[in-house]
């Protein structure tokens, strides 16, 4: 006799805006491995609210898929998750709710019209989609209640690098308030209009500490009032994000980045956190090496798609050679001027 086969539970989409509903998914988020806080529903809400994009967070029982809708003329249109995120995709255990949710998500995606369906992880789930594994990685490792354990954890050279800052005429701020938005976003659009990046406009930063509430919060290091590093982070359960961190031109000299990486790890230990989750960088960059000094061993993403007929991977990132002259460019416009165009062109880099 056949075995019955297993029936596919039923996909719901999620009101965000329904406080119950979010939480519930929000407490399914947490009850499986991987989870992170980019699965949750402030992203998406954040997302909505700051760059205009359509989120659809669906659930199948206690699985969960968080997306958002990328509508793009500029850079192609896509239904990711999570984007904006380094990670997303989704959090199932079983594989009928793993079917019945890329089922599901397809079906919004042809409804939009959209031919990429894209989860970003750490592992492929689908042996007939397309991959992408070799562009990014991410880095991680625990940290100890201890500050010496912490300290003796970074390899040598740049232990002496952060020892170094501590004897800088340096001062650091923790919050989320309007000053420390400001200073942060003063920092951070300095920081990647000098690397060649549309900064995000000031809203998403302010959206995301809203939704977040006290799972984020501002590190910011002044030099004699002047701020010259800053990041903003995420908190789950266990582990701090650093995700939007950046420094002035004034910053190297003032070891304030190694200062500021340092102070985020002391203050997450002071907040409960036993690991560090230092995000993801390009292979052969100057982030990854620079993680790597801090003694974090690169652990590859896994990005994986599903293609309508005649669409390609999208390969929307700075090193590739189509965007080069951009890039260059943007690192020599005026701050004033890279500040106003920038937020027009990175609500489409998701």
């Amino acid at each position: 006799m056949n075995a019955e086969s297993p029936i596919a539970p039923t996909v719901t989409e999620i009101d965000l805006d329904d406080a119950a509903a979010a939480a519930a998914f929000d407490a399914a988020v947490q009850t499986h491995p991987g989870a992170t806080p980019f699965h949750r529903t402030a992203w998406g809400r954040a997302i909505r609210d700051a760059l205009g994009h359509t989120p659809h967070y669906l659930m199948a029982g206690d699985a969960v898929l968080p997306l958002i809708a990328l509508k793009s003329g500029l850079f192609g249109s896509a239904l990711i998750s999570n984007a904006f995120a380094v990670r997303g995709g989704p959090l199932a255990a079983d594989p009928c709710a793993l079917a019945a949710l890329d089922k599901a998500a397809w079906g919004i995606a042809e409804a939009a019209g959209i031919g990429v369906l894209e989860y970003r992880g750490t592992e492929a789930l689908h042996p007939d989609w397309a991959v992408k594994a070799e562009t990014y990685a991410n880095f991680a490792r625990p940290l100890a209640a201890d500050s010496d354990a912490n300290l003796k954890a970074i390899p040598r050279k740049q232990r002496a690098e952060v020892r170094r800052s501590l004897t800088m005429d340096l001062s650091v701020r923790v919050a989320s308030d309007e000053k420390a938005l400001r200073d942060h976003f003063a920092v951070y659009s300095e920081s990647v209009r000098n690397l060649g990046t549309p900064v995000f406009p000031a809203r998403l930063f302010a959206e995301i500490v809203r939704h977040f509430g006290d799972d984020a919060d501002i590190l910011t290091v002044y030099h004699q009032d002047t701020p010259v590093a800053s990041v903003l982070s995420l908190y789950d359960a266990e582990t701090v994000y650093p995700y939007y961190g950046g420094g002035t031109a004034a910053a190297r000299a003032l070891r304030a980045n190694d200062h500021m990486y340092w102070m985020l790890m002391e203050h997450a230990v002071a907040r409960g956190r036993r690991a560090f989750d230092f995000g993801r960088s390009k292979y052969d960059t100057g982030a990854f090496s620079f993680k790597k000094n801090w003694g974090f061993e690169p652990q590859p993403l896994v990005y994986e798609y599903r293609l309508a007929e005649g669409r390609t991977m999208p390969d929307v990132n700075p090193n590739n050679p189509k965007y080069k002259l951009m890039t260059d460019v943007w690192s020599r416009l005026p701050l004033w001027l890279a500040n106003r165009m920038g937020p027009l062109v990175s609500r489409s880099l998701g």
